[in-house]
């Protein structure tokens, strides 16, 4: 028996298209149609870098110095970012993960949040990735199963891929009128900015050449579904691409230029977020959970082929 450092591998197929979620962390390890690469993977021997693919809860981001304060308490997570004084993504992405239910196109995982320090709640945790004609849909749970409210937000780090090659020579496209602006260098919330007339307006697509983001982007442009895309269109001719609903608020992109050299710019982190960084500090978009409340987002991915 193989143990893996992602744990157990679980595939999911539907026609060309076929995703492996992993059991730590519960995330997408690789999402392709045919042999064209989707979401960019991560070695199955490799340990996931980059949080690749993972859920990001009960947090997305990062909050200063691990502090907050809900209704009217104080509180004090660990630090996980030390270089940054943080406390970055939430306490999911190192768990193992349950395997739920699984058919050929379609698996949940789960976990539960049991209270801890600086977190006292009891949160209920799952997420379902379907195949299907539409791609990839990843449909997030979270039910408050506690006797008192809890602040909750939500996120997942998948990254489009380019094909083969690094992501410079592509075209990336987000309908975003702003960029949340962050300090150097521990890029926390500093404002914000309208990208209008500037290197951050990728409105109407911009080649990305060497342009180092770590940026949430948000005020996202919807269609009539509702649905707010990110796409990334290789030099093949393929577009990978993200779509997020509305509890998806924000959509961070990161070129990877902090990663390991050998995996740096190889896909572009496009990360839905329900709420900005240091949201838990600030309260800007945080999600609160009374007792018996459920919470439910839904993102997913494509493949739009050359015609």
């Amino acid at each position: 028996m193989t143990i893996y450092p992602s744990g157990n591998q679980y595939q999911i197929d539907f026609q060309d298209q076929s995703a492996t979620i992993v059991e730590v962390g519960g995330g997408i390890r690789e999402y392709r149609v045919g042999q064209r690469e989707v979401l960019e993977s991560y070695p199955v021997e490799a340990m996931c870098d980059g949080a690749h693919g993972t859920p990001l809860m009960p947090w997305p981001n990062r909050l200063e110095d691990g502090k907050y304060s809900f209704d009217g308490n104080q509180y004090q997570v660990d630090i996980t970012e030390p270089a940054k004084n943080n406390a970055i993504h939430g306490f999911l992405r190192w768990q193992a993960w349950n395997l739920i239910e699984q058919t050929d196109n379609h698996l949940t995982m789960a976990i539960r949040i049991h209270p801890r320090s600086g977190y006292p709640f009891t949160l209920e945790i799952s997420v379902t990735y379907s195949l299907s004609d539409e791609g990839l849909t990843v449909a997030i749970k979270a039910e408050n199963l506690g006797k008192t409210a809890c602040p909750f937000g939500a996120g997942q780090h998948p990254y489009l891929s380019p094909g083969n090659g690094l992501i410079d020579d592509c075209v990336v496209t987000l309908d975003a009128d702003t960029r949340i602006l962050t300090d150097n260098p521990r890029q926390l919330p500093r404002g914000s900015e309208p990208v209008f007339g500037s290197e951050f307006d990728f409105r109407e697509g911009k080649k990305l050449n060497q342009q180092s983001l770590d940026y949430p982007f948000t005020d996202l442009a919807r269609d009539r579904d509702g649905k707010a895309w990110i796409k990334l269109l290789g030099p093949d001719g393929h577009s990978a691409e993200i779509w997020v609903d509305e509890s998806y608020k924000l959509i961070e992109m990161y070129t990877g230029d902090t990663l390991s050299p050998s995996r740096r710019r190889h896909g572009l982190g496009a990360e839905p977020m329900t709420c900005p960084p240091n949201a838990f500090k600030s309260g800007e978009d945080l999600v609160r959970l009374n007792p018996g409340d459920t919470f439910t987002g839904k993102w997913g991915a494509k493949l739009a082929k050359p015609f």
